[in-house]
């Protein structure tokens, strides 16, 4: 029924803009983009007995979207419209699934596929609403852009900047793509089935900075019949002079299942603890996460991201009573003269992790990227991610993703 009024609202607003469209500023300034994005991924299994020895693929993407303006009107109106779509360039059967191509049901790779997507946008003075595509980088429900085709979500989301320094944000999200399918589900937790599924994400949430250096967030969110969740963080940002800043982030999430409880059983809390020390082109990190409570930290299906974790990676780190914890180097070529190149070395432990044995993990991650930063190919990037991954008496492998991308800017 929410929903139902929801998507009324949808085509309401709609139907308003496309009344507006020969108002001032709706096309003005508009957008009309394509990004291009040519993704390889290969993972080359250890462990013995491995089900596949390797799986991956090559492919392209293309994301079309267009971005309106907003109407000359004391109530401002505008629409977002775009369609993204990927094609297989290698990788079959035997290589498949791969975590980036949807699979069929002979458990192959598809050759294509795609979404459209539509939003309308309602403005009024520093408040918007959206309603249609989303998305959202909150710490109750996030995107993933790491793959080919980004996971998105469909609902509204209203977000309000009226009060300096304080940002407010509520929305209701009812159906998500993940980044390995072609088509929307209803949301439910991954490792469940779609009988399991929720009607809806509400959510709630405040962010506020308190000083310059000091921020605080709090978040609500109930998935409908399956959990209630509270989240909270702190980030702060402290000068020792010569240079240094040490930045801290500080997260925690309180999760319980409520109502009819479909997924069942629904008991975790999680602390993190994140350290990082910046001088110039140099940051050096070290990062703390427990996981509190009798069962895994949910996410959603499709294994959408839960970044806002401290130790939130390939693996997750986010098992029964697992304590995990992280050293981290980054380094931006800046500082030889190389703007646009940056690199990045991640190493992940995870212990005392309790699934009827103990169990233990290892995660270690390599990032370079590069962005160029002027002449006829501005804008254009490459990413190099390299993975080595072993899970105790359970998996070992290594992963290589490469990614080239590139935005064409129409107007």
């Amino acid at each position: 029924m929410f929903e139902s009024r929801f998507k009324q609202a949808l085509a309401a607003t709609v139907g308003l803009c496309a009344a507006s469209t020969a108002q001032a500023g709706f096309v003005e300034d508009s957008h009309l983009t394509l990004g291009l994005r040519n993704f390889y991924v290969d993972r080359d299994f250890k462990q013995d007995n491995a089900p596949k020895s390797r799986t991956g693929s090559w492919s392209q993407g293309f994301d079309l979207q267009f971005k309106s303006g907003y109407t000359d009107t004391p109530v401002q109106f505008g629409l977002d419209v775009g369609a993204d779509f990927a094609y297989r360039l290698d990788g079959g059967k035997g290589r498949s699934p791969d975590g980036v191509l949807p699979v069929q049901t002979d458990g192959s790779p598809v050759h294509d596929y795609g979404h459209a997507n539509v939003a309308a946008k309602v403005r009024y003075s520093k408040t918007e609403l959206r309603i249609g595509d989303q998305r959202p980088n909150l710490p109750v429900a996030s995107f993933d852009p790491t793959r080919q085709l980004a996971t998105r979500y469909e609902g509204a989301v209203l977000e309000s900047r009226e009060i300096q320094h304080l940002t407010l944000t509520a929305g209701r999200l009812w159906s998500i793509t993940g980044r390995e399918s072609a088509n929307r589900e209803d949301l439910y937790l991954w490792g469940d089935t779609p009988a399991q599924s929720s009607n809806g994400l509400n959510f709630a949430g405040a962010s506020y900075a308190f000083t310059p250096t000091l921020s605080g967030t709090y978040f609500y969110a109930q998935l409908e019949d399956i959990y209630r969740q509270h989240y909270l963080g702190l980030a702060h940002k402290l000068p020792l002079g010569n240079g240094f800043t040490l930045k801290t982030d500080a997260r925690y999430y309180n999760t319980k299942e409520e109502g009819q409880a479909l997924s069942g059983r629904v008991d975790n809390r999680t602390y993190g603890l994140m350290f990082s020390l910046n001088k110039g082109s140099h940051t050096f990190g070290a990062g703390y996460q427990r996981m509190m409570g009798l069962d895994t930290f949910p996410t959603f299906n499709n294994y959408a991201p839960a970044p806002y974790l401290i130790n939130w990676s390939a693996l997750g780190f986010v098992k029964p009573g697992e304590r995990s914890w992280q050293v981290r180097y980054d380094y931006d070529f800046a500082g030889l003269g190389l703007p646009g190149l940056k690199w990045m070395a991640r190493w992940m432990e995870g212990n005392d992790i309790d699934l009827g044995r103990q169990s233990h993990e290892t995660e270690r991650t390599s990032i370079l990227s590069y962005v160029v930063q002027s002449g006829p190919l501005k804008g254009l990037g490459a990413n190099w991610m390299n993975i080595g991954v072993n899970v105790r008496d359970t998996s070992r492998y290594e992963e290589n993703r490469l990614a080239l991308t590139y935005t064409v800017n129409f107007w």
